[in-house]
């Protein structure tokens, strides 16, 4: 059998049953993203160079800048597999990078000042500047428009469900009402707060030589303000943050607070997903029917809630991944050792599987639809859950024990229905006005506010 890579011949699922979904990133985390970024850095810090006004580079006219930046701009899945073919050789990835380029300024006659290509740099200060980059753009242009796109559902269903009275339940018994609007709020609520602590976190970029010193920088050109002229590269041209105090390598503190971020929205998802779930089991949600879909192999009947079991299940894999990512990358054996590179090779992996969770859940949510004849034969069968209202009205009358003489009527496991609670209540020594307040309220308007 070839081994071509293929949908069908792909180990991740992430590149094979998924690709469809997870295709978007392939710009920014594969192998072709990230040596395109990788060029894209190289460039701009060349022509940076140059804006420099160093006594041994010329300023670059505005086309030629345009020509140079159009190495990456029109960069090809055949330019990306001439920079693989030169690391067969060289056997290290940003070297190769540096000896494509070195062929291209040849062929735009610009060999004399090839050179300056990575002057000064080692391959952290590419690869931590790249890999910024393009987790930068995945989550600008992919994930956080996925993630508003969830939240601004769930507010339309919230808006949608406002009305809708339903029993709640903690520990799984039945408790106060709530409002089914109110209860997805909650989770757009959150979702918000650290969508919010996203767009605040910044994209942190190691830019400063072999160690971080600037030191072959500064032996060359001593009388230059390298510090400056990083912080203007890395900060105005490339658009992220520029650790000031770094190894060889970023410390990627601010990375592990993004991993650690999106995990917290995924552990949202998981719950709202499981939510969700237990409420089409016990047929508050209906799912739309396709004719032509089976829900299970065995048992025609069968309408199965797997997107959000789908979304569940991906989360928790990117979680796990993330996890590793936010522990693993701040530990490096001191000046650097090489364990980053490939765990960080890993970055799309857990975004991938997030973004198979989102368009899960909203294929899950686009397809549910409100059983109202559920919620309302939960609330009939459970008028026990007025006794907390009844109680309390009780105390601000101050009736003795109030709470013992509703625990006496409600905790005998005989059910409660209207007319008991209403027989009760005729039994308060209280006065008719107050047993006419008692008897108004019912498990379908004590919902709070």
């Amino acid at each position: 059998m070839s081994a071509e890579l293929t949908s069908l011949m792909a180990i991740s699922p992430v590149d094979g049953r998924y690709r469809s979904k997870t295709e978007p990133l392939a710009v920014y985390f594969s192998e072709f993203g990230l040596i395109r970024f990788r060029v894209m850095v190289e460039v701009e810090y060349f022509i940076a160079l140059c804006d420099y006004s160093l006594p041994q580079l010329p300023r670059l006219e505005k086309g030629l800048q345009e020509s140079l930046r159009n190495i990456y701009r029109n960069f090809t899945p055949a330019d990306a597999q001439s920079v693989k073919d030169i690391e067969k050789t060289t056997n290290h990835d940003v070297k190769a990078v540096e000896y494509f380029l070195k062929r291209r300024f040849d062929e735009m006659q610009l060999g004399g000042v090839k050179e300056f290509i990575h002057f000064g740099l080692t391959s952290q200060d590419i690869n931590n500047t790249a890999i910024p980059l393009s987790f930068k753009g995945a989550m600008q242009s992919i994930y956080l428009p996925k993630l508003d796109q969830i939240m601004i559902l769930l507010n339309h269903k919230a808006e949608e469900w406002k009305e809708i009275a339903m029993l709640a339940r903690t520990h799984g018994q039945p408790a106060s009402p709530t409002r089914l609007g109110k209860e997805i709020m909650v989770f757009s609520e959150r979702l918000q707060k650290q969508a919010d602590i996203l767009r605040k976190l910044p994209f942190a970029a190691k830019f400063g030589g072999a160690t971080g010193n600037f030191n072959a920088h500064h032996v060359a050109y001593p009388e230059r303000d390298w510090k400056k002229f990083g912080n203007h590269f890395v900060n105005d041209i490339l658009g992220l943050e520029r650790s000031q105090y770094t190894t060889q390598i970023e410390h990627y503190d601010n990375l592990a607070t993004w991993c650690d971020t999106l995990k917290h929205i995924n552990t949202i998802l998981i719950d709202f997903s499981r939510d969700i779930w237990n409420y089409v089991s016990i047929e508050y949600f209906k799912q739309k029917i396709n004719k032509d879909e089976v829900g299970s192999s065995a048992m025609p009947h069968k309408v199965n809630p797997i997107d959000f079991e789908n979304a569940e299940g991906n989360f928790g894999v990117a979680n796990a991944l993330f996890v590793h990512l936010a522990d693993k990358l701040p530990i490096s054996r001191m000046q650097r050792d090489l364990t980053d590179s490939t765990v960080l090779r890993n970055l799309g992996v857990p975004i991938a599987h997030t973004l198979i969770s989102f368009e899960s859940l909203l294929k899950g949510m686009e397809k549910i639809i409100i059983n109202e004849a559920a919620f309302e034969k939960d609330l009939k069968q459970n008028w026990i859950v007025v006794s907390e209202g009844i109680q309390t009205v009780l105390r601000r009358e101050g009736y003795p024990a109030p709470y013992e003489a509703l625990k006496a009527l409600t905790r005998n496991n005989r059910p409660i229905d209207q007319e008991t609670m209403n027989a009760f209540i005729d039994s308060l020594k209280v006065s008719d006005q107050i047993k006419a307040e008692l008897k108004r309220i019912t498990p379908f308007n004590y919902t709070g506010i």
